[in-house]
């Protein structure tokens, strides 16, 4: 009998330790400002190389925001998700008070 009650004594002890675990209070974190980039640069031109295949479509370089300035991306080769799907090309867009980044995506045709 006595380690039956040291069991159920050692599981209840386990069993509040884990309860107060999610009773901990913290400081909220501080609030993030985000300041959304100044406009791009200009788009850069790019030489196309020749496509790697029939089937490979050329996805052009972009300018992409790092913190501290716009960096160039450059243009690169794909395949499509799925044959007959075109890509939507990556952009900035002008919003109230900045420019925010739109994803390039593939779109059936």
């Amino acid at each position: 009998m006595v380690t039956r009650n040291v069991l159920r004594s050692g599981v209840m002890a386990a069993f509040v330790g884990v309860m107060l675990t999610g009773c901990v209070v913290a400081e909220p974190p501080e609030p993030v400002v985000a300041t959304p980039p100044p406009a791009p640069p200009p788009v850069q031109a790019e030489v196309v190389p020749v496509p790697p295949g029939p089937a490979y479509v050329w996805m052009p370089g972009h300018w992409a925001w790092r913190g501290r300035g716009y960096v160039w991306v450059p243009g690169v080769y794909a395949l499509p998700a799925q044959p007959g799907y075109v890509w939507v090309a990556p952009h900035w867009a002008a919003r109230r008070g900045g420019w925010v980044w739109v994803e390039g995506h593939w779109r059936a045709r």
